[in-house]
């Protein structure tokens, strides 16, 4: 799982940047907008060569940072 805390590691979140949303690597680009352009089916290709600064892990942190918000625990009642 070193990998996961390394991809998780570009994740970074700031008071006063970005209203305090996740962003990548300190970057002004949230998490929250990489996601949506994924979902309306914009290629990883498409986000990086619009997006010079990012790198193919930020995107794959985002979505590791998804699914990790995604699990919640269950409790058997």
């Amino acid at each position: 799982m070193a990998i996961d805390a390394s991809l998780l590691s570009r994740i970074t979140q700031t008071p006063g940047q970005c209203g305090g949303r996740p962003c990548i690597r300190g970057l002004r680009i949230r998490v929250s907008d990489i996601l949506e352009m994924l979902a309306c089916d914009v290629s990883p290709e498409e986000i990086l060569a619009d997006f010079p600064d990012l790198e193919p892990d930020d995107i794959r942190a985002c979505l590791l940072f998804a699914a990790r918000r995604a699990t919640f625990p269950q409790v058997a009642a």
